[in-house]
């Protein structure tokens, strides 16, 4: 079968790096992001090459130590994007049926359509709380599927699932042999509430992360998988036919981030609790606007009560008030859409106060009509 070279796996992804930038951007997730000066000894730590065939081995070994697992069930990954298509390429190949929720981070259907999967959806929906539903999966399941993909907390809407309820999905996938790779990669942004990652709980978990949405180290690319170790290696031999080794610059600065993981988690947090807080402020000002609130992470999932279709109010906000958002279409739930909390709070108020605005004039009654 031949495939095209326009074929886009990913619309969001491609999109995301292509749209035109907002005056007020809230489109974007990364968190602002950490400075050299901040990460601290980074320049005397910089180094271009050394041994990291399998991962820089004080990394992996930090990584699990973070984790609570042997350096065996570590693989490391250019990001957690990275991590997320290594899972899925060691586990999932043409004839196999890979699951991933919806609404959705739509590079992770796109890399399971990559490797020739087909994809089936479990839906999560707004009514529910955008809950994971285990017996809605245990109907969908079959002999053919291979691999659940969740995100926790998830992207788009923020939603943390119980770490109870994700141990009876792996439950429900293990009956047929299927693994269940959580992406984590807002997970270490939940300050408020428990969020206990996936990682040792059960052998049918993958769970993915990385030092960019939680961290503000986008730039590092650096990722991971903790899986059981099996899964770990298989990891490793998909990553010799991809990019081989990581960047050992960025490796090396990794090991230093996870050094001071402490300090950097706090800026974090005081970053996205008043970044956060600021939109709660806005969604209580404006009864129209209903969302499921978000348990941490840097995005938000609201929409218009009546509105069906939120395409046509994104873009007024983009023409008229030059508010950028993501149209839900992306997540495959297209009367939303998501708001990103993540940047700079100097450049992100008055990017609210204009969506603040924008809601006041009631401009999504234009785009009902």
């Amino acid at each position: 079968m031949s495939r095209s070279t326009e074929t886009v796996w990913a619309p969001y992804m491609r999109w995301a790096k292509t749209h035109p930038r907002a005056r007020h951007d809230l489109t974007g997730s990364n968190l602002f992001p950490l400075t050299v000066e901040e990460l601290e000894g980074a320049r005397a730590s910089l180094e271009l090459s050394g041994p990291n065939d399998e991962g820089y081995v004080p990394l992996v070994e930090a990584i699990g130590t973070h984790y609570g697992v042997p350096a065996g069930h570590v693989a490391t990954a250019a990001g957690a994007s990275g991590a997320n298509f290594l899972a899925i390429a060691a586990l999932a190949g043409p004839g196999d049926e890979v699951i991933v929720e919806r609404p959705g981070y739509d590079p992770h259907e796109g890399a399971a359509r990559l490797v020739g999967a087909q994809v089936r959806h479990l839906n999560r929906s707004f009514e529910e709380g955008w809950a994971v539903d285990p017996d809605r999966l245990a109907h969908i399941l079959t002999p053919r599927t291979r691999l659940v993909i969740l995100s926790n907390s998830h992207n788009p809407s923020g939603a943390l699932a119980k770490a109870e309820v994700l141990d009876r999905v792996a439950e429900v996938a293990s009956r047929v042999g299927a693994y269940v790779m959580v992406d984590e990669v807002y997970l270490d942004s939940v300050y408020d509430v428990p969020a206990e990652s996936v990682a040792g709980r059960s052998d049918r978990f993958i769970a993915t992360s990385s030092l960019t949405k939680s961290y503000g180290l986008s730039g590092l690319r650096s990722g991971w998988a903790v899986a059981e170790p099996g899964i770990a290696a298989a990891m490793n031999r998909v990553r010799d036919a991809v990019d081989a080794v990581g960047a050992f610059p960025a490796e090396r600065l990794s090991l230093l981030a996870f050094q001071q993981l402490d300090r950097i988690r706090a800026r974090a947090r005081a970053i996205l609790q008043k970044n956060m807080g600021a939109l709660k402020a806005v969604v209580a000002r404006h009864p129209s606007l209903r969302w499921v609130e978000p348990a941490g992470g840097a995005v938000a999932f609201p929409r218009i009560h009546g509105l069906d279709d939120a395409e046509p109010f994104v873009q007024i906000l983009l023409d008229r008030y030059g508010i950028g958002v993501v149209s839900g279409r992306f997540f495959g739930c297209p009367e939303h859409f998501r708001v990103a909390v993540g940047g700079d709070p100097e450049i992100l108020e008055p990017a609210l106060e204009a969506l603040d605005g924008a809601l006041a004039d009631r401009c999504w009654e234009n785009a009902a009509t």
